[in-house]
């Protein structure tokens, strides 16, 4: 693996030959726990930040400079590559511009950038409407362009398979490649064949995500995308609905047992929460600037 920039690093993941897996994060904790668990590269998730930080679904609610600003956050937590999720681009091509440099000042290693109308929706979601292909090659090419570092991954994602079929997603994706994209994200992958189908008509590399419950042929193992040729594979949803049935079913057991008790198999003990967030590191500056606490 290279040792260069995050960017060339997370280049160098999608572009070799084993699948990405990439979970999707929404906070800095979320995203030290999937580097500590192994995952070499995360996506911020734009519907689990719009869901954690507003309570609202992801529909264009959050601004550029908010989703800057907690992606700046989750990249300064872990030392592995940080991809955001710049949803449409924010606007025109001249907002993708701005964006994207954005993007790069807050230490992202690339973004998503998307073919929907705005407001735009969740990509397992039925009602996407796509914009003209002229309009999403100019704002892919402004992507390519406006980036300082050639590295900078340009995910250009389309929305088009409920749209325009497979067709169009073929279309649509070498035209992004063509632009500058690096890499063509087929959102709302519904069944393997379409996956086989993008794979082989789309000239560079492919990414799909896996959503349980969305539009994903259930049961699609990482093994099997590997096989189709898949380059990058992203879970959007995982760490999100595992941290609302958690939540839920914490705040459950504590109404039914009469106090917090019985969660040992729902919680983190509170001493790995405490290493987590890094309380230990607080303890050794106290200690090495010689820090006493007032008693």
């Amino acid at each position: 693996m290279s040792h260069g920039t995050p960017a060339a690093r997370l280049k160098e993941l999608v572009t070799g030959p084993e699948l990405l897996v990439m979970p999707g994060v929404f906070d800095p904790l979320g995203a030290k726990l999937a580097e500590r668990a192994g995952f070499p590269a995360v996506q911020c998730t734009g519907l689990g930040i719009s869901a954690v930080h507003l309570g609202y679904p992801d529909y264009s609610m959050l601004s550029m400079t908010d989703m800057v600003t907690y992606t700046e956050r989750i990249a300064r937590s872990v030392d592995i590559p940080v991809m955001g999720d710049a949803d449409t681009g924010f606007g025109n091509a001249v907002n993708v511009h701005y964006t994207v440099q954005a993007f790069e000042q807050a230490r992202a290693a690339g973004i998503n950038l998307e073919d929907q109308v705005v407001p735009k929706r969740c990509g397992h979601l039925d009602g996407k409407q796509v914009i003209g292909l002229d309009e999403a090659v100019a704002k892919v090419r402004a992507a390519a362009a406006a980036r300082r570092d050639p590295d900078f991954v340009v995910n250009a994602r389309t929305d088009a398979l409920p749209v325009e079929g497979i067709d169009g997603v073929l279309r649509r994706g070498n035209a992004y490649l063509e632009a500058g994209a690096t890499m063509v994200f087929v959102d709302g992958a519904d069944s393997r064949e379409s996956i086989r189908a993008a794979v082989e008509g789309i000239d560079g590399p492919v990414a799909v995500n896996i959503v349980e419950g969305g539009k994903s042929p259930h049961g699609l193992t990482f093994t099997e995308l590997q096989e189709l040729g898949v380059a990058r594979v992203s879970l959007p949803g995982v760490l999100l609905m595992s941290a609302l049935h958690g939540m839920r079913e914490a705040l459950s057991r504590v109404r039914a047992d009469d106090g917090t008790w019985n969660l040992g198999d729902l919680t983190m003990p509170f001493h790995e929460a405490h290493d987590l967030v890094g309380t230990r590191e607080i303890e050794q500056l106290e200690a090495l600037h010689h820090v006493h606490h007032v008693r």
